[in-house]
């Protein structure tokens, strides 16, 4: 914008002598032809470059003006330079200085010093415009930050005390699964005796059914009595491996998969050659996993593999491995860590996808015991062992056309910090 330039002097030849030394370098002219008059532009504008003022006018001179202006707050910025045609000499130039002014230009005006001076003050004036934008620039930076920061101390508390109640969710959630573990294994414990002496009663009646002329009809009832106690039975004891797996300490070491393997499929020989089942097994890998918890491991996925098999076709599982890519821990923080990938694949009924994440929760079946035997516990067995080695375990099929079961089990041992901490209720029922 252009500069203003406040032109005061109670004669318009004046007035028009000043604007015309002065427009070719560009100003804007506000013109007053009295002291009141200034003032009362002032009012309403205060946005002035300069004032040049004449001292001689009538009503107020321009030292009387000048102060009254220089009462106002906003107003003190405003240099003012009087114009004037006589020498007050130094008492009156000091009243002139002390009423506000910046410096005389005396008559007749020598339109280059008028330029000259007039100059200095506008490029003072432009100046102290940039730093007044410039501070105001500076607040307003200054206030976004402090809202930035503000909002960011609200925000870090409330990530505060939602990682507060997380952690308190976890440790009662902790608790709340030590406290089932303990109960599943106490009722599955203390269900053992009643049970054996049902089926060991049934086995009785059973045995000398002959002698007593018991009836048909009363020998169908022991019989169901008895297969309904094998399944509660099985249950049971799935429950109890289960509930001991959570409270088995973690101890891991390097172990040969191979091995592990053929001590599954020697225990199940039986089923295997029942089912004239063939097993293909490519080499498996040796890496650090508890020994104690491998066996189950397998042995849930193969017999798994072997239960849901066609009556048409003859049953085949293979067991393959490779090795999956290294995935970084968070925010790139943690060492890479590599995966070993062991395929369990079969020929078998299979199953709809949608369910490929819920056969591994607790109890989920996808088959009656009338079709299928089973509990509903062994793939949740193998989830909590795979778990418990900070590995991943999944499943893809399709139905009709077999199923696969994928476990990735890490190649290098997880830190102790790493570990599943061992139930305490389970751990001192176990010592007693």
């Amino acid at each position: 914008m252009q500069p203003k330039i406040m032109l005061v002097d109670d004669r318009e030849d004046n007035l028009l002598s000043m604007e015309t030394v002065l427009e070719p370098d560009g100003y804007r002219f506000v013109k007053a032809t009295s002291g009141r008059q200034v003032l009362k532009l002032l009012l309403g504008d205060f946005d002035f470059a300069l004032i040049l003022m004449d001292v001689q006018m009538p009503n107020l001179n321009g030292f009387e003006t000048a102060s009254l202006i220089y009462e106002r707050e906003r107003l003190r910025h405003i240099p003012i330079i009087f114009i004037t045609a006589n020498n007050y000499g130094e008492e009156n130039l000091f009243k002139g200085y002390r009423a506000g002014a910046v410096d005389y230009i005396y008559k007749p005006v020598n339109p280059e010093l008028l330029r000259a001076k007039v100059s200095v003050f506008v490029e003072l004036y432009r100046k102290s415009q940039r730093l007044i934008a410039q501070e105001q620039k500076l607040v307003a930076i200054n206030r976004n930050l402090e809202l930035e920061i503000s909002e960011r101390i609200a925000s870090e508390q409330k990530v505060t005390e939602l990682n507060r109640q997380l952690l308190e969710n976890i440790s009662r959630l902790e608790t709340a699964n030590k406290d089932l573990d303990l109960f599943a294994f106490m009722a599955s414990h203390d269900l053992q005796a009643p049970l054996r002496k049902i089926r060991m009663f049934s086995d009785r009646l059973l045995a000398g059914a002959d002698n007593n002329n018991m009836g048909n009809e009363a020998r169908v009832y022991l019989s169901r009595i008895q297969e309904v106690s094998r399944r509660m039975q099985d249950l049971i004891n799935d429950i109890l491996r289960f509930s001991k797996i959570s409270a088995e300490k973690q101890s891991f070491e390097e172990v040969d998969l191979n091995g592990v393997i053929r001590e599954v499929l020697s225990e199940m020989d039986a089923v295997i050659r029942e089912k004239n089942a063939e097993i293909v097994i490519d080499p498996l890998p040796i890496l650090p996993a508890s020994t104690v918890l491998m066996g189950p491991l397998f042995s849930n996925l193969i017999s798994n593999a072997l239960k849901y098999t066609k009556k048409t076709e003859t049953p085949r599982v293979r067991i393959r491995y490779e090795e999956g890519p290294a995935t970084t821990g968070m925010n790139g923080r943690e060492s890479e860590t590599r995966y070993g990938r062991i395929y369990i694949e079969d020929n078998g009924i299979g199953f709809d996808q949608k369910y490929g994440e819920q056969i591994f929760d607790m109890f989920r079946r996808l088959h009656s015991n009338v079709e299928y035997e089973g509990t509903g516990i062994g793939l949740a067995l193998c989830k909590k062992i795979v778990d418990m080695h900070r590995g991943f375990i999944s499943a893809l099929g399709k139905p009709g056309e077999g199923a696969v079961f994928i476990v990735s089990l890490p190649l290098q041992a997880p830190k102790k910090e790493e570990l599943v901490p061992e139930p305490t209720g389970l751990r001192e029922k176990n010592e007693k």
